[in-house]
């Protein structure tokens, strides 16, 4: 018997010479409920708008807006699905080094790319206190990429064909590109 990843955002099971072998695609990492749980806080939030420009320059744009493609935004769902979540002191940007959640679910609902997961609160108190005490509009998310492909580097707006997340950051809505974004903690 054998179990292999694919990148694909499945799994095969089988066996190895020929027999048959079953596939299975989610778009969510399934995670028990588990009442009262100390350090699992739910959340969930609008990581982009697929479709749109973005309402200002991403970092790593240089100086470009840009439009995440529904076809490359879909592709790349199973690409978010375990990635943390991080934030900066500020609420003002990303820091791939402060990890305090992970992401379990990924959709597109119209034009709005949503996840849902779960907040560290117990290992981090002072962070879900202080998204406890922004107020419920505040908040936005933001998007890590890697690998992406732009059509037309040398368009005044980017439009992004292919993407890999590679996580996401809570920050103030004001501050991500997409203003359209959200975030907030579900209990």
């Amino acid at each position: 018997m054998f179990v292999e990843f694919e990148c694909g955002g499945g799994f095969k099971t089988g066996v190895e010479k020929g027999e048959k072998r079953m596939r299975l695609e989610a778009m969510a990492v399934t995670i028990p409920h588990v009442d009262g749980h100390p350090n699992r806080v739910a959340f969930e939030g609008v990581l982009t708008v697929v479709n749109t420009p973005s309402d200002k320059a991403p970092a790593g744009a240089r100086g470009h807006k840009v439009t995440l493609t529904l076809e490359a935004a879909e592709k790349a769902l199973p690409s978010l699905l375990g990635m943390a979540v991080d934030y900066r002191p500020g609420w003002d940007g990303h820091d791939a080094r402060r990890k305090i959640g992970i992401l379990t679910e990924a959709d597109v609902v119209g034009k709005r790319l949503r996840v849902r997961g779960y907040l560290y609160a117990r290992d981090f108190p002072e962070v879900a206190s202080a998204i406890e005490a922004q107020s419920p509009e505040a908040l936005g998310m933001s998007y890590e990429l890697a690998d992406a492909r732009v059509e037309d580097l040398r368009a005044d707006i980017w439009k992004l064909t292919r993407v890999t997340f590679t996580g996401a950051a809570i920050l103030l809505r004001d501050k991500a590109a997409y203003r359209a974004t959200s975030f907030r903690m579900t209990k």
